[in-house]
């Protein structure tokens, strides 16, 4: 069950009206690396979780992750208050109140029309959020990892949100929004880490030795040796033949077939055959 405290969990203070900066402030409000699917991410996860320890901590961060889509959801109108008014009463005249969206930049002049400024669930670019952007699995060991992920991707986005404009205000409340990325982050990694053993995902163990051999695949300038394909750590396989049919096999696809179809299998592929010494007058040559 979920209450509804009308104070923000941080303070937002806009200086002036910005619906080009609006825009791209959606980006955490329903883009993909945003607070919406954030908090659908960990809900999602916490409702399935059976460890009471994890289930506890995606709740929390689940529930912060709203009041992180109201804090940046209150920027974006903040910022698009006066263009707002000026449009809903048309206090200027309409070539120039276009100029004064359009050359906000981005988009800001659709979402205006389209959304009369509120914050609406797209993405700076004007895709409509989607539940594919929440990317569990049902295994812990996977979706912490995918949440660290996550939280990194999130902190990126709001340094980058920091990085264009000067409003203090603004820079302020972002800067508390991408900090809590960094705590969530630690968070999730701590409860990774708590699982032993962690590494591989899942249950089945890999394929020895294939589990610690890298396969040197790209070849030439820019080779570069590192603990990532160390000798220390991995079978490092840099001869081109030996990439080959790893198994040790002959490295062909075959199926095991009953007669009945073996016998359709060559139907079709005598019917299908190409001829090729056949040199046919193809429509483009006729075009030509």
């Amino acid at each position: 069950m979920f209450a509804h405290n009308k104070r923000l969990q941080y303070s937002v203070h806009v200086a002036e009206c910005n619906p080009g900066l609006a825009n791209l402030m959606l980006e955490q409000f329903g883009g993909p690396q945003g607070e919406l699917a954030a908090a659908m991410r960990y809900f999602t996860q916490a409702l399935a979780e059976e460890d009471p320890g994890r289930k506890d901590l995606l709740l929390d961060i689940a529930t912060e992750e709203l009041s992180h889509l109201e804090v940046i959801g209150s920027i974006v109108a903040m910022l698009n208050r006066g263009a707002k008014g000026q449009l809903a009463e048309a206090t200027e005249e309409a070539a120039e109140l276009y100029r004064s969206l359009h050359g906000a930049g981005n988009d800001s002049h659709v979402t205006q029309v389209l959304f009369g400024g509120g914050p609406a669930l797209i993405n700076s670019g004007g895709q409509l959020w989607n539940a594919g952007y929440i990317d569990s699995i049902g295994e812990p060991t996977c979706d912490l990892r995918s949440n660290i992920a996550a939280e990194a991707r999130a902190k990126i986005v709001y340094e980058r949100l920091i990085n264009v404009t000067d409003d203090p205000g603004v820079k302020e409340a972002l800067h508390f929004l991408m900090t809590r990325e960094i705590a969530h982050q630690l968070s999730f990694e701590k409860a990774l880490y708590a699982i032993e053993p962690n590494f591989p995902p899942g249950k089945l163990p890999g394929m020895a030795p294939f589990d610690r051999t890298y396969v040197n695949t790209s070849q030439g300038d820019g080779d570069t040796r590192g603990s990532w394909n160390s000798d220390e750590n991995f079978t490092y396989v840099t001869d081109r033949k030996e990439h080959l049919a790893m198994d040790g096999g002959d490295g062909l696809a075959v199926s095991s077939l009953t007669p009945e179809e073996t016998e359709a299998i060559a139907a079709f592929a005598d019917r299908t055959a190409s001829n090729p010494k056949d040199n046919p007058e193809t429509g483009a040559e006729l075009g030509e």
